[in-house]
Parts: structure tokens; C-alpha cells; sequence
């Protein structure tokens, strides 16, 4: 863990949880993309770039889930390094409260509370064109956050942070985090047509071809969209639909689940209703979810 893999000559990635790309702009400066969980990936990755004699410029956050700003602070403070995050996310890295309290839906309970959730603040500007190394070309990948990005470098290098997963996630977790179904859709739609070099997804290996994977994972989202609208033969309230899921998923929950999952199940049932697929009625003071 934590091993820096060389990928072109001026490309890299670390390995770790969520991968964190690092890119040699000349003989001694780097940047990154995204800086990793929490302080103690900072630590690795400080200690790469000593080994290195590397002198980190910047971070550029893909998004602000805690995994991929986690490190930030610590670098930040480490090495004076400029952050830069896209549109919303870069108002959750300044105030990682936000994080747990949007997946919550209020004032997030102590157990949603913790780094994994919630990062430390980092003093982050908004990601525009203007602040990317020169030769690179920020791509919008919206759809499982808010307005997340992913980056080309001049070696053809694509980072596409968390716009999929890798097979074995697929299959263990069945179902994994969106915040957009249809943006999420559309953007896995893009990719599956790019080509590149190198592509890294921050939670699947290292690729000369996506689009495989790509596809496997418009085919996991379908698929789950069938089993929800299924579950709503009959009407179904929001908390009926997430117990079922979690059941026929053999996931167990808790509050972190609860959080992630419940709010992904919320986007769904909206990107059906919109679609024409599922009603929504009020009866008896409860919300309930029909198949059309």
C-alpha cells in the first residue's frame, strides 16, 4: 500500500484506498490528484515526495468525498501547496460538514461524524481552467457527486476518480454510491467512448481500455433499477424499499450504510419517477413508491 506506480514518464499513481495521481510538471515540482483518507495518507505521500526531492505545487480534488481530501490538510499545512476543487465540491472541502449532513438529510448523528465521512477543512479555490498545469484538460465527470472531475495529462494519462467501480466491487457490494443516476449514466456513456494512453479509476486498476468496465457498470446500475422497481409492484414506502435492498443485497446495515445507500436509493426513485416508471402518492401521512 501506498507503492508509487510509474505509469508514463511523467505520470504516476499511489497506491492506496482511492488512488492518488501524482504528476512530475519538471525536474522537482509535482502535483497531486486527490491527496487520500486522512492525515496519515498525507504522511505517505509526504514521504514519497521526500524521497523524490519533490516540491508539491498543488492538489486538484476530483471531488470532495473525505477518501479523496483527506490528505489535504495535512500536505496543505505540510508544503503551503495550493487545492483546488469543481464547483459545490469545493465548498464541502472547505466545510466537510456538509458531507455527512447532505448524505443524512439534517444534522448528521456522531456516528456519520467521523473522518471517512467528514475530512478535515482544507483551504481549497474553486477548479477552473485557468489554475490546471499547462497541457491539461479537466473533464467533467458528474453524476456520483456533484460536480466531480477528472483530468488528461500532456502523456495522454486520464484520471477518472470515482465515475466507476472495478468488477469485484460490482459484484461484493452490488450497489455503490450516486448522487445523479441519469448524469452518472451519461457520464459512464462518455467514457466508455474516450481513449487514452493510461486510464485510473481511483477504485479499479489501471487501464489501456475502459470501456469494458465502463459498460459493466451501465449494466450494474440498469440492473438495479429493475430490482427497485420490482420491489414496487405493490406500494412501497422508502424505508420498506431500503430494508428489502439491504436484504436481498446481503448488506447489513448501519448508519454509514443507512446514509449512503438510503441517500442512492433516493436518487433512483427520483430518476424513475422523472422517467415515467414510478409513481408517488401520499397515504395516510407515508410516502409510498409504485411501478407504473
Amino acid at each position: 500500500m501506498y507503492e508509487l506506480m510509474q505509469l508514463t514518464q511523467n505520470c504516476f499513481y499511489i497506491q492506496s484506498p482511492a488512488k492518488i495521481g501524482l504528476v512530475r510538471l519538471n525536474d522537482t515540482d509535482v502535483c497531486l490528484i486527490d491527496s487520500g483518507n486522512d492525515k496519515e495518507a498525507g504522511r505517505k505521500v509526504r514521504q514519497i515526495l521526500d524521497a523524490n526531492k519533490w516540491h508539491l505545487t498543488a492538489i486538484y480534488n476530483t471531488h470532495s468525498n473525505a477518501d479523496h481530501i483527506g490528505g489535504n490538510r495535512y500536505l496543505q499545512n505540510q508544503t503551503r501547496c495550493r487545492i483546488y476543487a469543481p464547483g459545490i465540491d469545493c465548498a464541502f472541502t472547505r466545510h466537510p460538514l456538509l458531507e455527512p449532513a447532505f448524505l443524512y438529510g439534517g444534522f448528521p448523528v456522531k456516528e456519520l461524524r467521523h473522518k471517512f465521512l467528514m475530512a478535515q477543512p482544507s483551504d481549497a479555490g474553486y477548479l477552473t481552467d485557468e489554475c490546471l498545469p499547462e497541457g491539461w484538460q479537466s473533464i467533467p465527470l458528474p453524476g456520483h457527486f456533484f460536480d466531480m472531475a477528472g483530468f488528461r495529462t500532456p502523456d495522454d494519462v486520464v484520471y477518472l476518480a470515482d465515475c466507476l467501480s472495478s468488477l469485484e466491487t460490482l459484484e461484493k457490494y452490488r450497489i455503490g454510491y450516486i448522487f445523479d443516476v441519469e448524469a452518472y449514466l451519461n457520464t459512464l456513456e462518455k467514457v466508455k467512448t474516450m481513449e487514452a494512453v493510461c486510464f485510473v479509476p481511483a477504485h479499479a486498476e489501471a487501464t489501456d481500455s475502459i470501456a469494458p468496465l465502463a459498460q459493466a457498470n451501465i449494466d450494474c446500475v440498469l440492473r438495479i433499477a429493475e430490482d427497485i422497481l420490482a420491489l414496487c409492484a405493490e406500494p412501497r414506502s422508502f424505508e420498506e424499499l431500503l430494508q428489502s435492498l439491504f436484504t436481498d443485497y446481503g448488506l447489513t446495515m448501519n448508519f454509514e450504510q443507512y446514509a449512503l445507500i438510503g441517500n442512492t436509493l433516493r436518487s433512483y426513485l427520483t430518476w424513475l419517477k422523472e422517467g415515467g416508471k414510478l409513481s408517488a402518492a401520499f397515504e395516510g401521512n407515508r410516502l409510498l413508491w409504485e411501478r407504473i
